[in-house]
């Protein structure tokens, strides 16, 4: 199983994950699971970025609590296939009315070097939380990406900063994928 796939059997199996400034990310048995380029932790905030070819990822995430949701996991797609990037995060700092303050900068480059997509500053984790912080949470960056037939072969990379305002953390994340 890839980085990707740990990660996405972390995400899910670990319901409500947590994530403090000495542990980051752990096992819902406790056990902690490694950073990698997709997953990281500091100062008590984790962030990760996962890519899966599920279009029924909403619908898996979107159930109750005890029920465990199950994704793919990707690293390539061919013309005509589609890619969602996900982005989770947990123990998002708040302010004394419980909102978080999450941006996201996203940026994701062909093969050639040249930069097809480019946004900074993207209120993704904006909310007033009812619930524990340390919870895995879905941010609002969430991307599809269609492998069309013009689209240049090779490795894609995607590059996300998750940054925790309240906290003062940026989280640099990273993934690639392969467009056959």
């Amino acid at each position: 199983m890839g980085n990707i796939g740990k990660l996405l059997l972390a995400l899910v199996t670990g319901l409500p994950l947590a994530a403090s400034a000495q542990s980051g990310w752990r096992q819902i048995d406790g056990t902690p699971i490694a950073e990698t380029e997709a997953r990281q932790s500091r100062d008590g905030f984790s962030a990760a970025l996962v890519l899966t070819p599920d279009q029924d990822w909403q619908e898996k995430w979107d159930t109750p609590p005890e029920t465990i949701p199950h994704f793919s996991e990707a690293d390539e797609v061919h013309a005509g296939g589609e890619l969602f990037l996900l982005t989770f995060l947990s123990n998002p700092g708040l302010d004394k009315a419980r909102s978080t303050d999450v941006t996201c900068d996203v940026t994701m480059t062909r093969p050639d070097g040249s930069t097809s997509l480019a946004q900074a500053d993207i209120p993704c984790f904006r909310v007033t939380l009812p619930g524990n912080p340390e919870n895995v949470y879905l941010t609002g960056l969430v991307m599809k990406y269609v492998a069309e037939p013009a689209d240049p072969r090779g490795t894609w990379t995607v590059e996300v900063v998750v940054t925790d305002h309240h906290r003062g953390v940026s989280l640099p994340l990273g993934a690639s994928f392969l467009v056959r």
